[in-house]
């Protein structure tokens, strides 16, 4: 195909800025957003989703059209052996991703023993994910290398993780807030998880597993499991807040993004 029928099979697969797919959730582009000073985040080089263990040829297709050069695969070794990607047959991205674990487990699964999984239990699941996530080792390293990698590498890029939703969900979050947009349009970034029309898939790959461990699940319950809450970033950026005094000097002394590289990144990424 050409590059010009690339880009047409890609942006007829769009359904506002997710993608309509068969074996990936939650796949969309996070550009497009307001920064300050008057820019506006770049469309069709930033992307996210969840991992593509069950991506259909057609998917593939539409990946390799989206010409996605860096792959940040935020999944820990365990996840990936379990769950590998499959690829294009003309795939030639770079692909970062960490040599060990990078979660106990995927955080919207089971873990911790048996409990049964109230609305109230998931909630609090998932807002322990987000405190430990900003003093994770493993997460540090990542973040830091998926803002190298947008430093130094040209072209589109995909960060994902297993679901999509949440160490993806930071990722996206706090390269948004590098390149200025405003604060409100992180959290409704953030929030467009809950209205990812492949909601389907994700309870395909994982929900089995989840009742396997939790029994029936009631459907907040699940929604805080399987979705996110705006209260979920705020966990994080407090958890952050706390130990550092801001995000940005987080983001400075813990994830390499100083002045000169906040500068180059929204030179490269904010028109």
């Amino acid at each position: 195909m050409t590059r010009d029928s690339l880009d047409t099979a890609a942006n007829s697969a769009r359904l506002g800025p997710f993608y309509v797919t068969q074996g990936i959730h939650n796949l969309r582009d996070y550009g497009g957003y307001r920064a300050d000073g008057g820019g506006q985040v770049r469309s069709g080089v930033l992307f996210r989703s969840g991992q593509h263990m069950e991506a259909s040829d057609d998917d593939l297709a539409l990946i390799h059209a989206l010409d996605i050069r860096t792959v940040i695969d935020l999944r820990g070794t365990s996840e990936r052996e379990g769950f590998p990607c499959r690829r294009h047959p003309s795939f030639a991205a770079q692909v970062i991703a960490h040599d060990g674990e990078t979660s106990n487990s995927p955080p919207h699964e089971g873990g911790g023993g048996q409990v049964v999984m109230t609305p109230q239990k998931a909630r609090e699941r998932m807002l322990a994910v987000y405190t430990r996530m900003p003093v994770n080792p493993a997460m540090i390293a990542m973040f830091t290398r998926y803002f190298k990698a947008l430093d130094e590498n040209d072209g589109g890029s995909l960060v994902h993780c297993f679901a999509g939703k949440d160490r993806t969900g930071i990722a996206a979050s706090l390269l948004l807030h590098v390149l200025g947009v405003h604060h409100d349009d992180i959290v409704s970034e953030f929030l467009l998880t809950n209205d990812a029309p492949t909601r389907a898939i994700l309870e395909r790959q994982s929900l089995p597993r989840m009742q396997a461990h939790y029994g029936t699940i009631e459907p907040e319950a699940l929604h805080n499991l399987m979705g996110v809450l705006p209260e979920y970033l705020d966990t994080y950026i407090a958890k952050v807040t706390h130990d550092h005094g801001s995000l940005d000097a987080y983001l400075a002394t813990i994830l390499g993004v100083d002045s000169p590289r906040k500068e180059r990144l929204r030179a490269k990424l904010v028109t």
